[in-house]
């Protein structure tokens, strides 16, 4: 599986690093570059890549918002967008992953471990940990009070959903929100596909957002 890229920094060095390392492999091809948002916005609808690494600051239209428009059109639901960051606790971390980003990288992650993690997600497995998900979420929940809407927001999911969703929320796995609620991994991994469905979500980090934004978890819980 050949796994295209679509590469977004306003610094030509960090590109220019980034491309160099994918050129070592077979499996790994940049198929453009961009130096701000809007630039990569164009970029990903011209090439339809697998994986965009986007960086969250760049100047005119930032990451973030590249990353909204993109995960907002329809035709692109099979591009992931994995932004870039100096820190991992950053407030634009919980904003990208809340518009649709699959995940975050440090942009000082070594080259196996870049690798390892471009072939992951766009293979669609969970790029964070759930519980580095949940602890990137939480800290910046702390200063959001939920949505008063949000119980309407999730009246059109299942009791059981609503359930799975929480684990989900909490940082649970899979296999962990099975043996918590009684049943396989398959059967949680069936509930939280659907409760993603049914709320229009892309990925389970988006699913950790929403849980927070309604109310659903509450930060500091466990």
């Amino acid at each position: 599986m050949t796994v295209r890229l679509v590469l977004a920094d306003d610094q030509t060095v960090v590109r220019a690093g980034f491309r160099a390392l994918f050129d070592l492999t077979d499996d790994l091809v940049v198929v453009a570059e961009a130096a701000d948002g809007e630039r990569a916005v164009e970029a990903v609808r011209t090439t339809r890549p697998d994986v965009v690494l986007m960086d969250i600051r760049m100047p005119g239209t930032d990451g973030i918002e590249a990353t909204r428009r993109i995960a907002a059109d329809r035709s692109l639901d099979a591009v992931r967008v994995v932004m870039l960051t100096t820190y991992q606790v950053d407030a634009y971390v919980f904003e990208a992953l809340r518009h649709g980003a699959a995940g975050f990288l440090l942009k000082d992650i070594d080259p196996d471990g870049l690798r390892a993690a471009v072939r992951s997600v766009a293979a669609g497995q969970s790029l964070l940990a759930p519980a580095v998900t949940r602890s990137v979420v939480e800290e910046f929940a702390r200063l959001k009070v939920p949505e008063t809407e949000g119980a309407a927001r999730l009246a059109h999911l299942t009791e059981r959903e609503r359930e799975v969703m929480a684990l989900v929320g909490r940082g649970l796995s899979n296999e962990e929100i099975g043996r918590a609620l009684a049943m396989s991994p398959l059967t949680a991994k069936t509930h939280v596909s659907r409760a993603m469905t049914k709320l229009g979500v892309r990925d389970r980090a988006q699913l950790v957002v929403w849980a927070y934004e309604t109310g659903l978890v509450r930060a500091g819980e466990r």
